[in-house]
């Protein structure tokens, strides 16, 4: 498994215990004291680790490699999962995925980034990265959706829209805007998790929700902190001070009303236990389902543009 370079205190020690259950196995010579003591003493630190991480450390967690992605979360959350592909204009596009399924029991349309595990499917899915066919697939599940009285579970994951200069000549901000458009206007719920990196309008294009929930160590921000740091003080090396200004964490973003739920992480981040975690995501999935299905669909339409055009209201 890929490690933080803040893990790297806990790395040392779980190897320490690896070690010493090898000697014990071979050497036939009692070591249970040691390697608990050691296994504790890991989890201390593991604890006092991720009891305090900073904006810029939770950045890295949310891009750990190992962190469940959107084919995770359809693999083990939705059954008979039948994706859809292209927005009926120009193609495919890999980097957002959407389709037909069961959750829980309960036909819906489930829609998200998609990263990928390695070289391979990273440059297949393009890194998560969006082009217009994307999110004008989206538009076309959502409308699918409606037009079937579907609940909408969205999964994002994305460092943002691809910036390409393809992208822009396909009406990239059209298309987003669009997107966002078509989220408001759906009179079924809509059920959003932020399960990584929620980046700029990439992210929002499908996470206009009635429900905006975000994984504890998962990002939300209208920009990376590479990029702003780049913009303000011409120089990526302040990406650390760009995370803490851009309060991009899961903490910040409830406080300031942006989002309604965090969701706890097992202790070390979602990539200790993509299971657990993928369980637990899809406890809260079908709790406010369960609460939204009691609307009807102009209430739920009502509802959900109220609740943006109230963000960042002041008196």
């Amino acid at each position: 498994m890929y490690h933080l370079e803040f893990e790297k205190p806990v790395v040392e020690l779980e190897s320490k215990v690896l070690e010493l259950q090898n000697m014990e196995k071979g050497g036939g010579v009692n070591l249970s004291d040691e390697i608990t003591r050691i296994q504790e003493k890991a989890e201390r630190i593991l604890v006092q680790t991720y009891s305090k991480l900073t904006a810029d450390q939770k950045v890295q967690v949310a891009r750990h490699p190992n962190r469940p992605h959107f084919v995770d979360y359809t693999r083990r959350l939705i059954q008979d999962f039948t994706p859809l592909a292209g927005d009926r204009l120009f193609g495919e596009d890999n980097a957002l995925m959407g389709g037909l399924g069961r959750f829980r029991g309960q036909s819906c349309v489930v829609i998200g980034q998609e990263k990928g595990a390695d070289t391979t499917t990273r440059v297949k899915h393009n890194f998560g990265m969006s082009r217009p066919e994307g999110y004008r697939k989206a538009q076309r599940l959502m409308e699918l959706a409606t037009q079937f009285s579907l609940p909408i579970v969205t999964l994002v994951d994305t460092a943002g829209a691809f910036p390409g200069i393809e992208a822009e000549e396909r009406g990239q901000s059209e298309a987003i805007a669009k997107s966002i458009e078509s989220c408001l206007r759906a009179t079924v719920p809509i059920v959003s998790v932020i399960i990584g990196e929620g980046g700029s309008g990439g992210a929002i294009a499908i996470a206009t929700a009635d429900r905006v929930m975000m994984l504890e160590h998962s990002i939300y921000s209208v920009i990376s902190p590479e990029g702003c740091a780049s913009i303000l003080w011409r120089s990526a090396e302040f990406a650390k001070d760009a995370a803490r200004a851009l309060k991009l964490t899961a903490q910040d973003l409830k406080q300031l009303g942006i989002i309604d739920t965090i969701i706890e992480e097992p202790m070390g981040g979602a990539h200790r236990d993509a299971d657990r975690t993928m369980d637990v995501v899809g406890d809260y999935i079908e709790n406010a389902l369960g609460e939204l299905s009691k609307m009807d669909g102009p209430t739920l339409k009502i509802r959900r543009r109220q609740k943006y055009l109230e963000m960042g209201h002041t008196l």
